[in-house]
């Protein structure tokens, strides 16, 4: 076979990132994508992240399981770059097996995949509550060791999916942390004098995790996913190369990504577009279109500056009304979330490091009612105008943001599936975000529901 004719019989894939804080959207579209996809792949973070796909009005969450597991017949995918809590992952299993979706001989888990375990949950809640005692501001945290799980990934001494097929050198390694996180608990974070919840004190005694609890239970784990762990690099790769369409999904979003986010207030993983590929192990010209998801205004959970955000929780405002209308709480965490402004600024800068093909905008219909909308183009900095979001979190939280103000629109958006149909003003809203970011809208989402979208080109299509 000639290089060519081998080239044309490869699939054509696609990265789906989130562009601001996370909570875009990015479930329902990745399910929509997953029509003209036949693998799902996750590449990053762990069980901190949320998506809900709403299909037939029936509303499901998933946090560790790539969304492509709700089509018949998709295979789905978790990277080397996704810390991995086996006992979440069997908890969303049985969940969605209730539900009469088949799963474990579509799932595949890469055997690299770092493991959480519940002494990193444990680390990660006294941080948060170490920080709060003495009186300076919270990361953010779900509190449910995801950081502290890819610290022990960049030391070195991670314990790793692979390891749950050799118990003795699971024991060994897992007395090793233990060894080492307790004395941090105890003598660092006081974990002697902390109410610890039922999940935690389960495997705890005077302070520390105990060694028997953790090792019983992922001997017990170990078992029930052995027949899911895969070279999931090499599979990818075959996939690819026999002409499968191939869908990499993101968590969170590049604003919380930790090398381009709004540090420190962000998540430890990198969520942006290039990481498709090393967090499941294939080559970056495996990576064809970069879809950036994007809310038509902007929201984030947790702590850490927020140019654009309003006054949220004040009944009869803008940024009330996209909290009530459009129900912003967290899908993992059940936080509320603050809500602002669409920001074109902070979208360049998404742009630009996750190297955007095209925008999907999600949530238009939120934005029905509200007779004015202001669309951030810029900040004020220290006396000057930029047109980009800066680097971190002290730069960020010192820009101003600058407006221009558009008409809104009272006719509703809700489940319209073409372009125009849509209130006029929603189109020149939409076509004034295009302008402003300098990356084209090729999808509209106008409700949660799968068939609620609007296609203006096709990520799959060359």
């Amino acid at each position: 076979m000639s290089k060519n004719s081998s080239a044309a019989s490869a699939g054509r894939n696609v990265v789906v990132v989130g562009t601001q804080w996370g909570d875009e959207g990015k479930g329902k579209l990745v399910d929509w994508l997953t029509e003209s996809a036949q693998g799902v792949v996750r590449f990053q973070g762990g069980h901190n992240a949320g998506h809900t796909l709403v299909i037939n009005g029936v509303k499901t969450a998933l946090h560790l399981i790539p969304s492509g597991i709700m089509r018949p017949g998709v295979k789905c995918y978790i990277g080397n770059g996704v810390v991995l809590s086996v006992g979440k992952l069997f908890e969303e299993i049985a969940g969605l097996e209730k539900a009469g979706v088949e799963v474990r001989s579509r799932l595949r888990v890469s055997e690299g995949c770092p493991l959480i375990l519940p002494f990193h949950a444990a680390i990660d809640i006294a941080r948060e509550a170490a920080k709060v005692k003495a009186g300076n501001e919270k990361i953010g945290t779900t509190g449910r060791g995801i950081g502290p799980a890819y610290e022990d990934k960049i030391a070195r001494r991670a314990l790793r999916v692979m390891d749950l097929k050799y118990p003795e050198r699971f024991a060994t390694k897992l007395r090793e942390l233990l060894a080492l996180h307790n004395h941090v608990l105890k003598t660092f974070l006081h974990s002697a004098e902390l109410a610890w919840d039922e999940k935690i004190a389960g495997y705890m005694k005077d302070g520390e995790i105990q060694f028997d609890a953790v090792f019983d239970e992922a001997m017990r784990q170990a078992e029930l996913i052995k027949p899911m762990i895969a070279d999931v690099s090499r599979e990818l790769n075959e996939a690819h190369k026999a002409g499968a369409n191939l869908l990499f999904e993101g968590a969170q979003g590049t604003l919380l990504d930790i090398d381009h986010g709004t540090y420190p207030f962000v998540t430890s993983s990198n969520c942006v577009a290039g990481n498709a590929a090393a967090g499941s192990g294939v080559g970056p010209q495996m990576l064809h279109y970069m879809l950036g998801i994007t809310k038509a205004y902007c929201t984030r959970v947790g702590g850490g500056p927020f140019p654009t955000e309003l006054d949220w929780d004040v009944p009869g405002t803008p940024g009330y009304h996209m909290s009530t209308v459009g129900a912003e709480k967290g899908v993992t965490t059940g936080r509320s979330r603050r809500c602002g402004w669409f920001d074109a600024a902070l979208l360049k800068r998404s742009a630009q490091v996750n190297g955007l093909t095209g925008l999907c905008i999600t949530k238009l219909d939120v934005l029905d009612g509200l007779h004015e909308l202001k669309l951030c183009t810029g900040y004020e900095l220290d006396g000057e105008t930029i047109d980009i979001l800066p680097a971190g979190a002290d730069e960020i939280s010192r820009c101003k943001p600058i407006y221009e103000t558009l008409p809104g629109w009272t006719e509703s958006s809700v489940g319209k599936t073409r372009y125009e149909d849509l209130p006029v003003n929603a189109q020149r809203y939409l076509d004034r975000i295009q302008e402003t970011t300098g990356v084209p809208i090729h999808v509209v989402s106008t409700s949660p529901d799968r068939d609620h979208t609007i296609l203006l080109h096709h990520p799959f299509s060359a």
